[in-house]
């Protein structure tokens, strides 16, 4: 069949129509799957800076040398921990809760829990104010201080 004839039976009006239809598509698809991925990512990074700060502000608690420099260290570590995880500055926050008095009392316990709000990308900050769209992000992490623990002052 000649291309004349075919455009006579009316297949000519359709030529190209397929790609266009696809590219489309693809868009109309892939946009929303990216922006998906997108807020997955953002998430899990929240989740690993708060179970990595909620770990480490232990870590440095339950090894200082009194309870005055105790908390500073926690939250000095914690604040790397959330910077890593690109939650600069006040973006997140370690509560600490002693069940002894002082806080560094041998076998005692000592629970860190740290918060994030995450908020989802590429949103306006005009609309954040009239729709919540950040998600928290909370982990806790209890550490027991050592039993034979020494040089307290």
């Amino acid at each position: 069949m000649s291309r004349a004839s075919r455009r006579d039976a009316g297949g000519g009006a359709e030529d190209g129509s397929a790609v266009v239809e696809f590219v489309f598509l693809a868009v109309l698809l892939l946009v929303p799957l990216i922006y998906l991925t997108m807020m997955i990512a953002r998430v899990q990074a929240g989740s690993y800076a708060v179970a990595q700060a909620a770990r480490e502000a232990g870590r440095a608690f339950v090894t200082a040398e009194s309870d005055q420099s105790a908390s500073g260290r926690a939250q000095a570590a914690a604040r790397i921990a959330f910077e890593d995880q690109g939650f600069p500055g006040g973006d997140g926050t370690v509560a600490i809760a002693c069940a002894a008095s002082p806080c560094l009392t041998p076998d005692a316990t000592v629970t860190f829990t740290a918060t994030v709000t995450v908020p989802l990308p590429l949103i306006p900050s005009f609309a954040r104010d009239v729709i919540p769209l950040e998600i928290p992000v909370t982990s806790v992490h209890a550490l027991t201080i050592d039993r034979f623990r020494e040089g307290l002052g």
